[in-house]
């Protein structure tokens, strides 16, 4: 019987013991050791108020990049819960800038606009720096995404737009996140064309989406679901609160040694996949291959907080599914979303109406070292200065805190995870998954615990137990 065992049981490394279990050979035994007492990771279903909401991530992306369904509508189809996908309204977000909450354009990739005349009043792009004096980069090149929109169309394109964007799904600024590491399809069209407007245009044209197809979707009744489902399908054992704290070779397999010091627990395995932050990798790959410890130890995060707050039946809020916050504005607040608005699942004429908020950025921790009742305090009222109209007191709140949540992907990152993968492939029946490497967002994820999964499966295809 072959033994594997998954560190980490979030989404990707739930995601690959289902691969394991699916195309393993017969009799497999999987292991996933978890350091939390929950699996999931920052996939995380709570109540407030008597509501369904989420904790962490709310949704993802319903297409792959390459055509057809995420891995993610995949995993969910798989593990039986595709007729619980739903899709968010076609309700516009908004970005707050002056004191007004403006539309965010159409026809814009993270914030890149591709139809730089529908900016104003949001922003007023220097069209004439995007003059085409051949390929915007050198095959094989990278460079942060701040510093070639600002170079092509102005500061103000990135500090009202792009920057705020990136901010919401990294929490990290757009002068240091990666071009090729965010938006691989942009740094693949840049390479071709001698403008951003017209690289920008290419790269949506190689993604086409089908007219009334949605971006994004979701589980009803929360995403904890999608987590216990893989669990289950994955007929692997959970080992909750047992942290892997050691990883060596021992023959042919591998030797973990997990819990506490005073008392630990030695265990074998035929192969083994990370699916752990950055950090923790690293730690463990130390006693493996110190060079790609180093380099994967490398990698910075964000921590970021996310404040629900539940506000009387009927309170009244704009026709919007929420809005970005940009830097300078000079709020805690980064981003909001109304989910009765955005999720037409949710709503109820007598439910509470739901506001999340989301605060930290990278290089700014410090607005979150303060105590959950300031914190959540502060995030009321600066939304209520940022409505049109002042919210009421919320009947009831929650703040759930992730530290060192979003990998900063700086120019170069894919390349170097190119490098520590080679590193990690001179290792037989060990492989890295999740965020960290592959990109944030849970089909990524998914799809990074997958890849790892056929990684291993290839080493004990080659052995014999």
């Amino acid at each position: 019987m072959y033994r594997v065992a998954v560190v980490g049981g979030g989404i990707a490394g739930l995601a690959a013991a289902v691969r394991l279990r699916d195309l393993g050979p017969a009799g497999i035994d999987i292991t996933v050791y978890e350091q939390s007492t929950v699996p999931g990771g920052k996939l995380c279903t709570g109540e407030l108020a008597g509501a369904v909401t989420e904790l962490g991530a709310e949704a993802f992306l319903a297409d792959d990049p390459a055509g057809g369904d995420s891995a993610a509508v995949r995993l969910a189809h798989r593990v039986g819960l595709g007729a619980d996908l739903v899709h968010p309204a076609t309700v516009p977000a908004a970005i707050a800038v002056a004191g007004g909450l403006l539309p965010i354009p159409a026809g814009t990739l993270l914030g890149v606009p591709s139809d730089p005349a529908a900016l104003p009043p949001l922003a007023h792009p220097d069209l004439a720096r995007d003059a085409d004096r051949g390929p915007l980069l050198a095959p094989g090149a990278d460079v942060a995404v701040g510093e070639l929109v600002r170079r092509r169309l102005g500061d103000e394109v990135v500090d009202r737009l792009v920057d705020p964007m990136l901010g919401g799904v990294y929490a990290g600024r757009a002068d240091r996140l990666s071009l090729a590491a965010t938006m691989p399809g942009l740094a693949t069209a840049a390479r071709e064309h001698g403008t951003l407007v017209g690289a920008v245009r290419a790269a949506r044209a190689a993604a086409p989406r089908p007219p009334g197809r949605p971006v994004f979707t979701t589980v009803a009744g929360g995403l904890s679901r999608l987590v216990n489902a893989a669990a289950a399908a994955s007929a692997a054992r959970l080992r909750l609160g047992r942290p892997v704290r050691e990883l060596a070779r021992s023959g042919r397999g591998w030797r973990l040694v997990l819990g506490p010091a005073p008392a630990p627990e030695v265990v074998e395995a035929d192969a083994v996949v990370l699916a752990v932050p950055a950090r923790s990798a690293a730690r463990l790959l130390a006693g493996v291959d110190g060079a790609a410890a180093a380099a994967v130890g490398a990698l910075d995060y964000a921590s970021v907080a996310l404040v629900a707050v539940a506000l009387p039946a009927g309170t009244v809020l704009p026709d919007l599914s929420g809005f970005l916050v940009p830097a300078g504005e000079g709020t805690v607040v980064k981003a909001a979303t109304f989910l009765g608005r955005k999720w037409p699942h949710l709503r109820r004429p007598d439910a509470p109406v739901i506001v999340r908020a989301s605060a930290g950025r990278h290089g700014d921790e410090r607005q979150l070292q303060v105590a959950d009742d300031d914190l959540a305090a502060t995030m009321h009222r600066e939304l209520s200065a940022l409505l049109p109209i002042p919210l009421p007191a919320a009947l009831d709140t929650r703040v759930r805190r992730w530290g060192g949540a979003l990998p900063q992907y700086v120019p170069g990152h894919p390349d170097r995870v190119a490098a520590v993968r080679a590193a990690v492939a001179a290792h037989p029946g060990l492989a890295l998954a999740g965020a960290g490497y592959d990109g944030v967002g849970i089909p990524i994820c998914v799809r990074s615990g997958e890849t790892a999964a056929d990684e291993v499966l290839k080493t004990l295809g080659d052995w014999t137990p």
